[in-house]
């Protein structure tokens, strides 16, 4: 499965929405440093859809916001 993803690093606080078409807005409060928001992300979604971190790749994206998601 793959998923779209808008992530907001260093929000006030970490939560996911849900918009109506299928994405994800993902708020998280690590800054996009050595790449520790996209591990904090990888870990939040695999919380999200009770899957393990492992289960949890960026496809593309790695250094933008905007970013497509493959839970396997």
């Amino acid at each position: 499965m793959r998923i779209r993803v808008r992530a907001q690093p260093r929000s006030s606080q970490q939560k996911i929405i849900k918009n109506e078409d299928g994405s994800l807005k993902v708020y998280l409060k690590v800054s996009p440093v050595a790449g520790r928001a996209n591990k904090e992300l990888c870990k939040l979604i695999a919380e999200f859809y009770k899957v393990k971190k492992s289960a949890v790749k960026i496809i593309t994206g790695y250094t933008s916001r905007n970013k497509i998601i493959e839970i396997s």
